[in-house]
């Protein structure tokens, strides 16, 4: 049998998201077979360990929140990778901390940076511009970057610090997504939400 090339290796990883080492062999055990290496790999369980932030979050929950007054509610939808994790108790405990904290939020409009409507941003933008035209010109951009930020931190959803201070200590809602996604090894999404007001 011939050594394996880093080549066939790249492929099978590309393939599989498995390890270079696991890869390389069940290359040697396959004889340099890709399929049958994939097969050996999934055997072993190993191809199933694929690279997280890029991986199919297709399993999920959706948690809902009202408020005590029944006037105020939210719903959203968390996805993650398996259905285990799914039902996992502080997956469904994120999902509802989530949906909390998107019901005391009238604010939000987006969930991550790049989804926030173009629109909105280029008013952002035009509005700060004015604001620091009496400015001197070396500072503008920088000032004009800071309001639009603060901006940001208030529409954002993953920016926000968590209402709950208490419970997550001023975390925000990124920063508890990235330790749960750690903690699951997971790909973790926070899809979609929708939040309900009475006459709103």
């Amino acid at each position: 049998m011939s050594a394996v090339s880093a080549k066939e290796v790249k492929e099978l990883r590309d393939r599989t998201g498995a390890g270079m080492l696991a890869c390389r062999d069940a290359l040697t055990e396959a004889n340099g077979d890709i399929e049958k290496a994939v097969e050996i790999l999934r055997a072993k369980g190993e191809a199933s360990a694929a690279k997280r932030s890029g991986a199919e979050a297709s399993e999920g929950a959706i948690q809902s929140y009202i408020h005590a007054n029944n006037k105020i509610g939210a719903l959203v939808e968390v996805d993650c990778q398996t259905d285990f994790v799914a039902r996992n108790e502080k997956f469904v405990e994120f999902a509802r901390d989530v949906a909390l904290h998107v019901a005391a939020a009238p604010g939000v409009i987006a969930i991550t940076d790049d989804e926030v409507p173009a629109e909105d941003r280029e008013r952002e933008v035009r509005i700060a511009t004015e604001q620091a035209a009496d400015r001197p010109e070396n500072v503008r951009e920088r000032i004009v970057q800071g309001k639009l930020d603060k901006w940001l931190d208030e529409v954002v959803l993953l920016r926000q610090k968590h209402v709950n201070e208490d419970k997550h200590g001023g975390k925000t809602i990124e920063e508890l997504r990235l330790a749960l996604s750690a903690e699951t090894r997971e790909n973790i999404v926070i899809r979609r939400f929708s939040r309900f007001a009475v006459g709103g």
